[in-house]
């Protein structure tokens, strides 16, 4: 059974970092294509960054130059540093594996940027 469990999540002032990790049990982080998603209140849910197994990185524009996507193959986790956040980085963050043609979510952790 795949399960992928975030953490890290809270409420942090404007500027600030928070790092979050995902926990993968069930699937090598490193066979597969590993992503982070976030869904902020009334809106859909959107990429924000992804790991190929090669470990080639990509993120979308918004967060470019403030957030970082790391992968541990020895703990079999995932992490993404966050710093200089902005209100607008406020959602649910979501972790995600693609294998073949197997897709798999967290439960999301909630991140909250406010003064």
């Amino acid at each position: 059974q795949v399960q992928l469990v975030e953490s890290g999540g809270g409420l942090v002032q404007p500027g600030g970092s928070l790092r979050l990790s995902c926990a993968a049990s069930g699937i090598a982080v490193q066979g597969c294509v590993m992503g982070w998603y976030r869904q902020a209140p009334g809106k859909e849910r959107e990429l924000v960054a992804t790991i190929t197994r090669s470990g080639l990185i990509n993120y979308v524009d918004s967060v470019k130059g403030r957030f970082t996507f790391s992968r541990d193959t020895a703990k079999n986790t995932v992490e993404l540093q966050m710093n200089n956040l902005k209100p607008e980085d406020t959602a649910v963050y979501y972790c995600n594996a693609k294998r073949y043609f197997s897709d798999y979510w967290g439960q999301g952790t909630q991140v909250i940027v406010s003064s």
